[in-house]
């Protein structure tokens, strides 16, 4: 590594840990998503109630995030990954032996979510951060990869499992699974993350790293910034995600191809976020905010007039490598502004900002489909608030003005 740097091999191992942990723990969340027939077939429920606990894992982690990434300020990011395995792997165990909506809600929304997801994104994302100073977006866009991984492995490897074997066998091996895989990896964070210069202190004076924060807006306002900027990014980011194939299926094509359509966005969010990585270590996070912001709303634009079967497969390729990497910068974006010390929590809030925006994103696409007969005005809206997304961002960018990365 390069003299000065805290960087470290040891420090790669972390991050591929903390990508592997992301992948396991987003496995959990999906197989709500590919039971969902069998279970509503089974109990007889309409598919509300699976979609409500899906609904659920989704908010208690991101409510998780802020409680574990105060935890982890405090204690480490080993401890709150240990409570991952174990939330995991007791959360899948009852959801594949639950008898009720009771059962099924708790599992998802305290077990798999606040206590399992919520105590690995947040605390792994800023334990990250802890280790680069100079590939910190990479190492970022490393571990937060793991989500792309999950929704290309998990979803047909666990559909084909529960059409052999039943969805229960499968929520309770996977449980079984989680916990054999997080609780080794998480071994691997106990060792403390090096002491970074750029976070040293002057004597009585604040992290150095937040010098240019506090000659320009508050912790607090700033803060409050980058999670509306979050939410209104999310808000356009769900709407092709979560309709996409029925705007194929609306546009008289097969709902295998709409499939494909998803697979092909998602397979190229996972290219442009290790790219977004690479570009934020060049350039910094809120410089590459607002580089994805642009190519997101011309992106999502596309989808308003485009119709056309290979037309829209390359709408989906090219709106992939424009968001793929977003979610994480923001996090990257908080550590240019904000102590090492308040990483955790902070970007805990950040992250649950963006699974409100998500959630909302989806309904109001579904909510505009509905009043407009056509998905044009849901795709217009969706640009809207990407633009919206522009301005905050701008506005961090010449109010905070945020130092240089380390490798300019």
């Amino acid at each position: 590594m390069a003299a000065g740097s805290i960087e470290s091999r040891y420090g790669w191992g972390v991050a591929l840990a903390s990508m592997a942990m992301v992948t396991v723990g987003f496995g959990a969340m999906y197989l709500i998503v590919v039971g969902m027939l069998p279970i509503s077939q089974e109990f007889g429920w309409p598919r509300g109630v699976p979609s409500l606990a899906n609904g659920l894992v989704w908010m208690g982690a991101g409510v998780g995030g802020v409680i574990m990434g105060w935890w982890a300020d405090r204690r480490g990011a080993a401890e709150t990954s240990l409570v991952a395995g174990l939330a995991l792997a007791a959360g899948c165990v009852m959801a594949g032996t639950m008898q009720g909506e009771g059962a099924l809600y708790f599992s998802h929304a305290v077990l798999l979510g606040v206590f399992g997801n919520g105590a690995l994104m947040a605390p792994l994302f800023a334990n990250t951060t802890r280790w680069f100073d100079r590939n910190r977006g990479f190492a970022l866009a490393l571990t937060g990869s793991g989500q792309s991984v999950a929704g290309m492995v998990w979803p047909p490897l666990c559909r084909w499992l529960m059409d052999e074997y039943g969805w229960r066998e499968v929520m309770i091996y996977y449980g079984a699974f989680s916990l054999a895989t997080i609780v080794p990896l998480a071994l691997v964070l106990r060792r403390q993350p090096p002491a970074s210069p750029v976070e040293a202190r002057p004597e009585g004076g604040p992290p150095l790293a937040a010098m240019t924060l506090l000659t320009g807006l508050g912790f607090g306002l700033s803060h409050v910034l980058l999670c509306g900027a979050i939410i209104t990014c999310c808000v356009a980011m769900a709407m092709p995600i979560v309709h996409l194939m029925a705007h194929a299926v609306d546009l008289g094509f097969a709902p295998a191809r709409g499939a494909e359509m998803l697979a092909l966005l998602l397979a190229c969010g996972f290219v442009s976020r290790l790219g977004f990585g690479v570009m934020a270590d060049r350039i910094g996070g809120i410089r590459t905010i607002l580089v994805g912001s642009v190519a997101q709303g011309l992106t999502l634009a596309l989808f308003i007039w485009v119709d056309g079967l290979v037309g829209l497969y390359l709408a989906a390729a090219l709106f992939g490598l424009a968001f793929g990497g977003l979610v994480t910068t923001y996090s990257f974006a908080a550590r240019e502004v904000f102590p090492e010390s308040q990483a955790g929590w902070r970007i805990g809030i950040i992250l649950l900002s963006g699974t409100f925006g998500m959630a909302a994103g989806g309904y109001v696409g579904g909510f505009v489909f509905d009043m407009a007969g056509h998905y044009a005005v849901a795709f217009l809206t969706g640009v809207a608030f990407n633009l919206v997304n522009f301005a905050i961002m701008l506005f961090l960018l010449l109010r905070l003005r945020p130092s240089r990365p380390a490798t300019a």
